[in-house]
């Protein structure tokens, strides 16, 4: 029961001070899952589009982290290319998690990868190859992908 008031806590901080670019929806027969929309940041390659995620807090939330994936596609150095959307980031990764950490501070961070990818620590290896050597074709191929995936405003296209 913790779990739930910790997550009823942090759902009220992220809809009274969300982080910048996202907005969130939960049931509330579902606590546990929020759907989480993002806008691509200005000034990035991403920018215009919207893209919608699922979080998932699993039931020994804050001791477990929670899961973050992409529904909508999007060519990212740190995200499968396919229609699984699954997130390498640093902050979720079992060894790193802290119970301290915040589901504010997990989307500020998810935001910051569009901002700022991570190829050395890529799940696409031909993408972060693309995005260190050859940054045209990489911001052409992104930039499609939000013409082709996020430009629904929520993800409409992403299973195609």
């Amino acid at each position: 029961m913790a779990s739930a008031k910790r997550i009823a806590k942090e759902l009220q901080e992220c809809e009274s001070s969300p982080p910048e670019g996202v907005t969130l929806t939960y049931s509330e027969t579902n606590i546990h899952v929020w759907t989480i929309t993002l806008q691509g940041p200005a000034g990035t390659v991403y920018q215009g589009g919207a893209f919608t995620l699922t979080l998932t807090l699993p039931t020994e939330y804050p001791f477990k982290a929670p899961s973050v994936v992409f529904n909508t596609r999007i060519y990212h150095p740190n995200v499968t290319n396919d229609n699984a959307g699954n997130i390498c980031l640093s902050i979720l990764k079992p060894e790193n998690w802290k119970p301290a950490s915040r589901i504010k501070g997990v989307l500020e961070a998810v935001r910051q990868l569009l901002v700022e990818p991570q190829p050395d620590d890529a799940l696409e290896a031909r993408i972060a190859d693309e995005y260190k050597n050859n940054r045209a074709e990489f911001d052409k191929n992104a930039k499609s992908y939000v013409q082709r995936y996020a430009k629904g405003g929520a993800g409409a296209d992403s299973s195609k």
